[in-house]
């Protein structure tokens, strides 16, 4: 089959199309063809190498995070899907590779396509999708009323939680470009924060929650006073901590490099007397399910900014490095 692979660790690297051998099937494995993969900043960050010491890919290795096809062989043990099946998916880390013309996914990582999408809409999903859920649905537990900080409202993750949020019953404000304000109010957003022209430290107040998802450390230091005590940030950029490291069974040394990292962001958090987590979203199947029959009833729909072909597969990844895609990315594969 063909697939882009990551041939060595590198920022000025590019990822090589090349023959590789088709993922073999195992008992809990469904083979998937792959018609559509999502293009997210973490491709880019896997193949940077930014990750490795968390997530020590060895190369070569197939990257990408998301997908959309169809079960063309599914395992002894499988029970949830059958041969023909429309579905989608964010592998399991280390069971990543969507930059693919096949994929073998464990089933629990799996769901059925919502009816309603077409394979590209779809592939936009799993990543964004279940990292949003995660944050506000699993950690933060939002309840109607309570008030949602939502950074980069017109990026991939933005899109889906500003809706995800909305449905859940929250007030929810974020930042975007002048160009953009029109797209996440019509997704649901109340506060729109044109952060070129614009301090959201000025204008937001005991807020619950803050999704963070910017990289400048003023920022997070902004984020964390507007929070009400015992408000909760949520970050997806980090830095990572010992709890996250616990979580995914690193290694002592590294927990503890962990430790150093968010001791600062910590500090500040306790100072304040809010919630600093780190979230690095985990594949989920049946959380992928509950947000199909969110997709299927309207509650949720997917942002695509563009759609490319599976050979220009580099060129999409340059276009989601430059932060300026509205909702997602995709390549069509099929």
């Amino acid at each position: 089959m063909k697939a882009f692979i990551v041939k060595s660790y590198g920022k000025k690297e590019k990822l090589h199309l090349t023959d590789w051998a088709e993922p073999t099937v195992k008992d809990n494995d469904v083979l998937v063809q792959v018609h559509s993969a999502g293009v997210n900043l973490l491709d880019s960050l896997i193949r940077n190498g930014d990750f490795k010491l968390f997530l020590p890919y060895k190369p070569p290795f197939v990257n990408g995070h998301d997908v959309a096809g169809v079960v063309t062989k599914v395992g002894s043990k499988v029970s949830k899907f059958k041969v023909g099946d429309e579905v989608y998916s964010r592998p399991s880390d280390y069971r990543v590779g969507t930059f693919a013309e096949y994929i073998s996914v464990d089933e629990k990582d799996l769901a059925l396509k919502p009816k309603n999408l077409s394979m590209e809409e779809a592939s936009s999903i799993p990543l964004v999708g279940l990292t949003a859920w995660q944050a506000l649905v699993e950690i933060a537990n939002i309840q109607k009323g309570q008030k949602v900080f939502i950074q980069a409202g017109s990026g991939g993750v933005g899109t889906f939680a500003i809706q995800l949020a909305k449905h859940l019953g929250a007030t929810v404000a974020t930042t975007t470009s002048s160009a953009n304000i029109n797209l996440v109010k019509s997704l649901g957003a109340d506060i729109v924060i044109d952060y070129k022209t614009q301090d959201f430290e000025t204008i937001l107040k005991d807020y619950d929650v803050v999704l963070h998802s910017n990289r400048d450390s003023k920022i997070l230091e902004k984020s964390l006073r507007i929070l009400k005590a015992n408000g909760q940030l949520i970050s997806l950029v980090g830095p990572p901590t010992p709890e996250f490291a616990e979580k995914i069974g690193l290694a002592w040394y590294l927990k503890f490099i962990t430790k150093l990292l968010s001791s600062g962001a910590k500090k500040k958090a306790k100072k304040l007397n809010t919630n600093f987590t780190f979230l690095f979203m985990r594949s989920e199947g049946n959380q992928l399910g509950q947000i199909t029959k969110l997709i299927e009833s309207s509650v949720i729909k997917p942002v695509i900014d563009k759609v490319f072909p599976f050979e220009q597969t580099n060129e999409a990844l340059s276009y989601v490095e430059t932060g300026r895609s509205k909702g997602k990315v995709v390549i069509k594969v099929k």
